[in-house]
């Protein structure tokens, strides 16, 4: 029998590029293939570091050239060099009043979150050191986040929700129920789960529910509440404190 290749369908899914049918095909062949999920989600994270890298690069060829521009010998005919020395400052300032434009321009919720969210990044080795779980529920929580890694948030919440009933105490597993449910627009109990961590204040995780409660408030729409929680991470010793204190400049 012939094996198929999925690289094609692969770039396809990740891309959001497929039909419904096919959407619905593959989605059923990643049920039962878990190289396949693995794979997906190996590619999914290389996209993102090569378009993090392409950004680099696109700053340092803009650098490179502003450099090489400021170092070019000025041209004999001194009054065509005053004219363009003219331009040049023209067009300082009008780079200068576009800067000054942006930068005091209230941003949208939409545009902080594109700017500044990031889904929470599981490694489920470490698991084993944050709470004691039983080898069922360890198998369970495998599988949730091969399905989150592969941006199947919906499938994970599911199998994270059933981890819970038996092990409510898994503040870990929580962290991660409340992130699924944030990617999937469903606020109300991604708000519960972050609250509850927080809450307990015994665990690893509170710092990371922190954060993701602040920007769920910010993307349902409850900017005071959201305004209130970066001030209260900005204020604090969390790793998040230097991003919220920008979030909060930009929602001036």
């Amino acid at each position: 029998m012939k094996t198929i290749d999925f690289s094609y369908f692969i770039e396809r899914f990740n891309a959001g590029e497929m039909s419904e049918a096919e959407n619905e095909w593959f989605r059923k062949e990643l049920e039962g293939n878990k190289n396949l999920r693995d794979e997906v989600a190996l590619r999914k994270k290389t996209d993102l570091t090569l378009k993090n890298h392409d950004i680099i690069q696109l700053r340092s060829k803009l650098a490179e050239i502003e450099k090489r521009r400021a170092t070019e010998v000025p041209v004999k005919n001194s009054r065509k060099h005053i004219n363009m020395k003219y331009a040049a400052v023209v067009a300082g300032f009008v780079l200068i009043g576009s800067i000054a434009l942006f930068t005091n321009r209230k941003l949208s919720s939409d545009e902080i979150i594109d700017r500044y969210y990031k889904s929470y990044e599981p490694v489920t080795e470490q698991r084993s050191e944050y709470s004691k779980v039983s080898k069922v529920n360890e198998d369970y929580f495998k599988n949730a986040v091969e399905w989150y890694n592969i941006g199947e948030y919906k499938k994970a919440a599911t199998i994270f929700s059933k981890i819970l009933e038996n092990a409510p105490q898994d503040f870990y597993t929580t962290l991660l129920y409340g992130v699924s449910n944030l990617e999937i627009k469903n606020y109300p109990v991604a708000k519960q789960s972050f609250n509850k961590v927080i809450r307990n204040n015994d665990n690893y995780f509170i710092e990371d529910a922190q954060w993701y409660l602040a920007l769920c408030n910010l993307k349902s729409g409850e900017r005071d509440q959201a305004i209130s929680q970066f001030k209260t991470i900005k204020n604090s010793n969390s790793i998040y404190r230097k991003d919220a204190g920008k979030i909060l400049r930009d929602l001036k």
